[in-house]
């Protein structure tokens, strides 16, 4: 107990700004500039049954070689605060469940906003797979766009349910370009057999 104690005592540790979370189990850390959006996003999954860990700050430990944990500084864990509602007690509103005091990092949600004449620079395939790196841990990233009709917490959902699957070894943008090659290799063959008949 005393090792577990000390190592965590003097595990390095950096504070980010944000809104961390628990959604499906993952650990996620949704980031971006102050105003973009965060903590209306946090209210709409805690209304979706997910987990709030804190608002606004919050504290990565670094516990082993590539893991981090995240936790509430200070005794605010409750609390979220959202423009136009003011500070909001998450416990009392949604119940026990709706907190969590620390989880283990797996995911950092990106908000950012989005001229028009940047849509088309987009890579859509999203075949890259970006990461942040904290406390040099490297931590998978998913950059989100905001705009008007975009339902983000919806999107945030999407972008933790894919990268559980990523971690079950399924990919996808390689399912995806693997079954469209096999359609264009049909075709060819179709075109092909055709043309030998004429």
């Amino acid at each position: 107990y005393l090792q577990y104690y000390l190592t965590r005592a003097l595990a390095p540790r950096a504070s980010v700004h944000g809104v961390y979370m628990e959604v499906m189990g993952m650990g996620l850390l949704i980031t971006g500039e102050a105003g973009i959006g965060k903590s209306e996003i946090a209210l709409e999954l805690l209304s979706r049954g997910h987990r709030l860990i804190a608002d606004d700050a919050v504290e990565f430990i670094r516990v082993g070689p590539d893991v981090l944990v995240g936790q509430c500084i200070g005794g605010l864990s409750d609390y979220l605060e959202v423009r136009g509602l003011g500070i909001l007690n998450v416990r009392m509103m949604f119940g026990e469940t709706a907190v969590r005091h620390k989880k283990k990092l797996h995911l950092v949600v990106r908000l950012q906003q989005l001229k028009k004449s940047e849509m088309g620079r987009i890579d859509r395939l999203q075949a890259k797979q970006l990461t942040r790196r904290i406390l040099d841990v490297e931590v998978s990233e998913v950059a989100l766009f905001v705009a008007p009709g975009r339902n983000l917490s919806v999107l945030v959902e999407a972008a933790v349910r894919t990268h559980i699957l990523r971690n079950w070894g399924y990919n996808p943008v390689e399912d995806f370009m693997k079954r469209q090659q096999a359609l264009i290799d049909e075709n060819h063959r179709n075109r092909t057999k055709a043309d030998g008949l004429d």
